[in-house]
């Protein structure tokens, strides 16, 4: 199945690595990545698709405890 990822992130180095990572650990296959800096200059929009077979909560929950992670949405591509 495909998920839509909307994450807010700090703007870190390693920030995108780490939710990649997270992804790719959680079985879930990047298809696509997306995003912009925030007027703040502080913060990161990113919009990724993913695909895979396990639920979409064990993989916002992950995503939600990375430090550099201040929100995440994930909602089911159509």
């Amino acid at each position: 199945m495909r998920y839509q990822l909307d994450l807010t992130l700090r703007q870190a180095e390693g920030a995108l690595a780490r939710v990649l990572g997270a992804a790719e650990r959680r079985g879930f296959r990047p298809l696509a990545v997306d995003g912009e800096a925030q007027p703040d200059g502080d913060r990161w929009h990113l919009r990724l698709m993913v695909e895979g077979e396990r639920a979409d909560t064990s993989l916002q929950s992950q995503l939600a405890k990375l430090y550099d992670c201040l929100a995440v949405e994930v909602s089911p591509c159509s």
